[in-house]
């Protein structure tokens, strides 16, 4: 079977997706739909698709999934649309920013019984992929602490600032996701500082640049996360779990593994310079699994339930700061008892 997609959004992550789908044999990519006719027609001539209307994408019978790489404000909105029109659905983090209003989509999706992958890539990278591996596998006895740095090799302009949502629903969400990942227990409490070391015109726009997080479950499993939006060597992404038998990280990863050795010292060549670079095999085995979950009609995995979680995460963490306190998970989203979402696709 080939999974046939149609793409919304031809910006900067929609030609992410637009590589992995049309470099999958089991995928091909239909139609392109972006409010930006020049853009959406580069990207389908790039790839041999047609430009469509998201309208046309919605109705079209020729078309079995979406990936929905549009603003997040227009994220639950078009996922619901989409349940309802029969289609499965992949959808860039995060679903919204508000949690309540994620709920209401995730009911949607369960009522209609569609297939929502959420697009936290990091899971599917081969390296963070083999800590989980060693984990499972025994070979750290029990997890007891997760480190985990993220930190971008540049800030974003203001304007993308105001309407992302901010650094802790925007970036460290997937470091929220990632934590949940490897600790293998639900957080329980959040605690969280953040500055702005940066670039002044991020704290105009009402955001934060630094960022430190501490998670907690509740059998006392700490992860604790670093983030920075300046990282002058480049894009930092590191990960580190402490077990009871020992410890396994993954370390950063360079377009190429070499080390020099001269009279001057020994050196290696930059890092990545950014995340469609460094994360270019999780995006492919990302849009695998969706493409298997698809053909399977089994749960997607990260799932909608998934996408909400690390949402409510990021709502404690910016509490947080601004209260000065650590914050119960609960407190976003209500008692454990109430929570019957949380065990959606």
């Amino acid at each position: 079977m080939t999974v046939r997609f149609g793409l919304l959004g031809a910006g900067r992550i929609g030609k992410v997706h637009a590589k992995a789908v049309t470099g999958n044999p089991q995928a091909h990519l239909v139609a392109v739909a972006d409010a930006m006719a020049e853009a959406a027609s580069a990207l389908a001539g790039q790839y041999g698709a047609e430009v469509r209307s998201i309208e046309a994408i919605e109705a079209a019978g020729d078309i079995d999934a979406v990936i929905i790489c549009t603003p997040t404000d227009t994220h639950a909105d078009l996922i619901e649309r989409f349940a309802r029109a029969g289609k499965a659905i992949f959808c860039e983090k995060p679903i919204d920013l508000d949690v309540e209003r994620v709920k209401a989509c995730l009911r949607v999706v369960d009522e209609t019984g569609a297939t929502l992958m959420v697009g936290f890539n990091r899971r599917f990278d081969p390296h963070f992929r083999a800590v989980k591996q060693a984990i499972a596998d025994g070979q750290i006895g029990d997890v007891e602490m997760v480190t985990i740095v993220s930190r971008d090799p540049g800030a974003p302009p203001a304007d993308y600032v105001k309407r992302s949502g901010g650094i802790f629903r925007d970036m460290t969400i997937h470091d929220f996701d990632m934590a949940r990942f490897l600790l293998g227990e639900e957080i329980e409490t959040v605690s969280a500082q953040a500055s702005v070391l940066v670039d002044k015109a991020i704290g105009a726009a009402g955001d934060y640049d630094s960022a430190s997080v501490m998670l907690a479950t509740a059998s006392g499993k700490h992860a604790t996360i670093s983030n920075s939006r300046r990282a002058t060597y480049g894009y930092d992404q590191r990960i580190e779990v402490h077990g009871s038998k020992g410890a396994v990280a993954a370390e950063n990863q360079r377009p190429v593994s070499i080390e020099i050795a001269n009279a001057s010292g020994y050196t290696r060549p930059p890092l990545h310079d950014f995340f469609m670079t460094r994360y270019t095999e999780a995006y492919a085995f990302e849009i695998s699994s969706f493409i298997d979950c698809v053909e399977s009609k089994s749960p997607a995995s990260p799932s909608g339930a998934d996408g909400l979680i690390a949402l409510a995460l990021a709502e404690a963490a910016l509490r947080s700061v601004h209260e000065g306190r650590a914050v119960k998970v609960s407190e976003i989203t209500g008692p454990l008892a109430d929570r019957s979402i949380f065990q959606g696709r």
